[in-house]
């Protein structure tokens, strides 16, 4: 069993613009799903909303930071199987390797670095990397994929496990 590096707190902040798949009453149902390797993680559904706020913290436990995290946001249906509105996916590699910098001396609020939106990732625009209250904190908004519109605002917050238990960071 390999062992963690740490813990990825993502907090499901909004869903923007998000399509609609209840034709009927011209909404949807959202809710959220986080999958990295065998992890599967969701947020509760926001009942008939295309801009739905969770505020939803859901934590993976990281041990290979080179794998994406997958995103994939669902129409909840009670009669039938619930419909998919959309997917992203995005990497930490950067923020890990802010993670590797020595960063106690810095004052918060001090961006670290910057994600620029291009072929290979999800983001709908710039994403910064900030030193934060003595957290590494990234905030991301990320385009869906296959489907007509849609956007998720994550939060991104790394959280440091007991040495004894795991990796350290920089032995990556």
């Amino acid at each position: 069993m390999e062992k963690a590096l740490g813990l990825l707190r993502i907090t499901v902040l909004r869903g923007v613009n998000l399509a609609i798949r209840d034709s009927f009453a011209r909404s949807s149902d959202p809710y959220v799903v986080i999958k990295l390797g065998k992890q599967k993680l969701r947020t509760k559904a926001v009942k008939k909303n295309l801009n739905p706020v969770w505020n939803e913290e859901l934590t993976l436990c990281i041990n290979c930071p080179c794998l994406p995290i997958k995103l994939e946001v669902y129409d909840m249906d009670y009669f039938s199987r619930d419909d998919k509105m959309g997917d992203a996916e995005f990497d930490i590699k950067q923020f890990v390797e802010a993670l590797k910098m020595e960063l106690d001396n810095i004052p918060s609020g001090t961006v670290i670095t910057k994600v620029i939106p291009n072929r290979q990732n999800c983001l709908a625009e710039e994403s910064r990397i900030v030193w934060e209250n003595g957290y590494v904190i990234q905030h991301l908004f990320l385009r869906l994929r296959n489907v007509e519109c849609g956007e998720i605002e994550l939060r991104l917050k790394w959280i440091n496990i007991s040495e004894s238990k795991g990796a350290r960071i920089n032995e990556l």
